[in-house]
């Protein structure tokens, strides 16, 4: 028989296909920007470089201090326009402007622009200078430099420089590289994701992601039951085959005793949950949890307000959550250094609201600091990890109160958890 999801949802293996392919293009894109932003300053600094280096060496050249000092300007203008322009060309640049003292433009690659001042700032202390400004070819990296002459003082300046427009061509060359680079992270990421989500259908089937949560509460519930119910059959076992022993012996007195103290214990807990609207489930629980308390060695307390009200859960959720709480604290209180610290407890209160609370303490050695955080992520856990369903419980647990609309609170000394969740009375209770 076809399994049917609820209406529309989508599975849990879809929900994870979508999540890592989300996932990739984020990152895809986030590769691209990275990429693309590393490539412009790396054609920002190639070009700062550039023009520094090319004004420097202009600066010093024999020629660019004959021309700007000499007395037949024309003549020796005609000379450096040509001179210049062969190193123009062959650097790359947009252009190099030779000036003299003043910053008069001797050169220039619009002929109409030779004789106005130069755009842009002369350094007042004679040092080079890389800027970015705008002048009469638009936004540019430049770098001026200062001509001197055979004593040293300043008699002309060479700018060198490279237009912002150039360096956006540049960019837009190696756009391409970047762009294979990215779509590459993201077909590999796609078909990560596909793997992925052929892995989850082979393990959840077409059940959704909430078909798939009730399916590991149902899971962890029947766990847990069980083992608690294992110790309580095994208990009771024991306890009946020395009663019988008792009763052969003809010590009817000590055989009554010693069922009737089993009886008492197991009472106890039964009274409490029938007052508290009756919770058949739970209780059971907690009588088979004492049962496995008991063969560990741990003192069990559990005290259940009558007037607390039931909390908003089915079953099987709500036996996930406080066996697995109990598990823990059974797993915790034996690591405790003296007997008298081996001891669980498990509160059922009211409150505010009418919500209910459960608190579930334990004497033992309590949880590291630097792990609190973390012990609720899925796949983490204290314990050894040959251990079943380790980083489930927990992880579990949060989820489940969380859906509910509840909240889980860790303390210290001694270790608690807490979990409150709204409440339910029962049809027809009267307070």
């Amino acid at each position: 028989m076809a399994t049917t999801r609820r209406g529309g949802a989508r599975s849990a293996a879809s929900r994870v296909f979508a999540l890592l392919i989300g996932s990739v293009l984020v990152i895809g894109a986030a590769i691209g920007a990275f990429l693309t932003g590393e490539a412009q300053a790396s054609a920002r600094q190639e070009a700062e470089h550039v023009t520094a280096a090319i004004a420097h060496a202009l600066s010093a050249a024999p020629a660019i201090e004959a021309a700007v000092t000499a007395t037949d300007r024309p003549s020796a203008e005609e000379d450096l326009r040509a001179y210049v322009e062969s190193v123009r060309t062959g650097a790359g640049l947009d252009f190099i402007t030779v000036m003299d003292r003043d910053g008069v433009r001797l050169t220039h690659p619009d002929p109409a622009r030779i004789g106005e001042r130069y755009l842009g700032t002369i350094p007042a202390d004679g040092r080079p200078l890389t800027e970015q400004y705008t002048g009469t070819l638009g936004p540019s990296v430049r770098t001026i430099a200062p001509v001197h002459d055979a004593s040293g003082a300043v008699v002309g300046w060479v700018s060198a420089g490279v237009t912002v427009e150039s360096l956006a061509g540049a960019l837009l060359r190696r756009l391409p590289v970047i762009v294979l680079l990215s779509l590459a992270v993201v077909a590999l990421g796609a078909i990560g994701a596909v793997l992925a989500r052929l892995a989850t259908r082979r393990i959840t089937g077409d059940l959704d992601a909430r078909d798939v949560r009730e399916a590991v509460a149902g899971y962890e519930s029947v766990r847990t039951l069980g083992e608690a119910l294992r110790a309580q059959t095994h208990e009771h076992g024991n306890r009946l085959h020395t009663a019988l022993s008792l009763l052969e012996l003809d010590r009817r007195d000590e055989a009554i005793a010693l069922l009737s103290e089993s009886s008492l214990q197991s009472q106890s807990v039964i009274d409490q949950m029938t007052l508290r609207d009756g919770d058949p489930t739970l209780g059971a629980l907690l009588l088979g949890k004492a049962s496995q308390a008991k063969e560990r060695g741990v003192r069990w307390q559990v005290h259940v307000d009558p007037a607390a009200p039931r909390a908003d859960l089915t079953p099987v959720d709500a036996v996930a959550v406080v066996g697995n709480l109990i598990d823990n604290a059974l797993d915790a209180a034996p690591q405790a250094e003296t007997g008298a610290d081996r001891w669980v407890r498990v509160d059922v209160t009211g409150a505010d609201g009418g919500a209910v609370t459960i608190t579930v303490s334990d004497g033992g050695p309590g949880i590291p600091a630097d792990v609190r955080e973390q012990i609720f992520e899925h796949g983490f856990s204290t314990k050894p990890s040959d251990r079943s369903g380790r980083g489930v419980g927990l992880a579990l647990v949060r989820d489940i109160v969380t859906t509910a609309g509840g909240s889980i609170e860790l303390s210290a000394d001694p270790t608690a958890f807490r979990v409150t969740l709204p409440g339910v009375r029962a049809e027809g209770r009267t307070g």
